[in-house]
């Protein structure tokens, strides 16, 4: 949290591990493999996972909120809480919510989602929960949320991508991630001159000369990607 950047060009620096998109989709569609929690893999029916028209996974900074299968949000939900027994929960907007007076990220496990390509997706507690007096998950059920058409669909929004680098490569058809402060500068080359650019939220800075071909964009966001 604090910040943020939007560049096109070819991030140098952090090193980003990429994973394939899904041909032919009219988003960012992923291949997800399994769900961990607190190291434990979760046992869900191999459909969860598919791909196809109305099913699989997409990654979307342009919705708030993750959505997912009823089939995989309840036993998700179960794992998570079972490190707290002793909760009482309550809905606000449809929402589920408790009261929690301890660290949130002492007390809950962490979570994996994994990708092909040995990718990781690692959701901590600081992006799995929303204050807003009470807590509040920032994953909900498509089956409460979303419409019939969709409701087999994961989907991970902004809530659940902070705090990171997304890289989007559609020339290679990639998308990647790594665990990063959204205030700290990224290298990206020129693909053209090969000039490497620090930037940063403040300001454009070039190991060679400068030329015009990097559109940099100050924001808050790291992207907003679909219409």
């Amino acid at each position: 949290m604090g910040g943020g950047i939007f560049a096109i060009g070819n991030v140098v620096q952090p090193k980003v591990k990429t994973t394939p998109l899904i041909p032919d989709m009219p988003h960012y569609n992923v291949n997800l493999k399994s769900i961990e929690v607190g190291g434990s893999f979760l046992k869900l029916p191999s459909v969860v996972f598919e791909t196809g028209d109305k099913k699989g996974t997409i990654v979307d900074s342009g919705t708030t909120l993750a959505y997912l299968p009823e089939v995989a949000f309840k036993p998700l939900m179960n794992a998570i809480f079972s490190y707290q027994p002793g909760l009482t929960f309550h809905t606000v907007q449809g929402f589920l919510c408790f009261e929690f007076s301890g660290r949130i990220d002492d007390a809950f496990p962490k979570l994996v989602f994994s990708l092909r390509v040995q990718l990781n997706y690692q959701y901590t507690r600081t992006n799995t929960f929303s204050h807003m007096g009470t807590i509040c998950g920032v994953m909900v059920s498509k089956a409460v949320h979303c419409s019939e058409e969709r409701e087999n669909l994961f989907l991970l929004g902004d809530m659940v991508l902070t705090n990171k680098l997304m890289i989007y490569d559609l020339e290679n058809q990639t998308i990647g991630w790594t665990e990063y402060n959204c205030s700290s500068s990224i290298q990206v080359e020129d693909d053209k001159t090969k000039a490497i650019y620090a930037i940063n939220a403040h300001h454009l800075s070039s190991t060679n000369k400068p030329i015009i071909g990097i559109l940099l964009l100050a924001t808050s966001l790291m992207f907003h990607l679909l219409n």
